[in-house]
């Protein structure tokens, strides 16, 4: 019997589509020059003083987003103006790395942030070395997420996705090529944009 090693549908067009258009449109020399996405990492934090139901219900949450456990982070130190002590949950996070990666990236991609009202697209702005970092509101755009958000407050979270490129116009174009629909610069900003 011939065993089929599952391959997500976002890195087979990755590897088929947008591999040989970065070569072909950055010029690079080589297929191991090509950015890759490395990990995404969702963080949700929380305010220390919430009861421990809370932190269990945004764990929660963030598992059956990321489909993959993800774990309460402590204070390393007591912070008196946020009534945050040293060993107090103050978020939640989970790091995803190869298949989940992908399929995360996919339904995030082409089923939450079309979720967003008014979604216009996201922003061009990426942090100086290539990756990309988008803050959500409302955890209800996921499909796993029920809508039934009465009388609880919705939870909120920062999504980053690190990638290999050495710039931002690297990682731009190799989100771009993913599908992540980000905004038409204005005239102002594209200028900026550009470097």
């Amino acid at each position: 019997m011939q065993n089929t090693a599952y391959v997500p549908t976002l890195k087979k067009a990755y590897l088929d589509t947008v591999v040989p258009e970065l070569l072909k449109s950055l010029g690079y020399k080589n297929v191991h020059q090509v950015p890759k996405v490395e990990k995404v990492v969702i963080n949700s934090g929380l305010n220390a003083s919430r009861d421990k139901n809370w932190v269990a219900e945004v764990q929660k949450e963030i598992t059956s987003i990321a489909g993959q456990q993800a774990v309460v982070t402590k204070a390393r130190k007591s912070v008196s103006n946020f009534k945050l002590r040293e060993g107090m949950p103050n978020g939640v996070a989970v790091t995803l790395r190869g298949s989940k990666m992908y399929d995360f990236l996919l339904r995030f991609i082409n089923i939450a942030l079309p979720n967003i009202r008014d979604f216009r697209g996201v922003s061009q702005k990426f942090d100086g070395s290539g990756n990309y970092s988008i803050g959500i509101s409302d955890s209800t755009i996921f499909p796993e997420i029920s809508h039934d958000t009465s009388g609880r407050e919705s939870i909120g979270m920062d999504i980053t996705i690190v990638t290999s490129a050495s710039s931002d116009k690297e990682g731009r174009e190799l989100l771009k090529l993913l599908g992540m629909p980000f905004r038409k610069p204005s005239s102002q900003t594209a200028a900026a944009t550009a470097n």
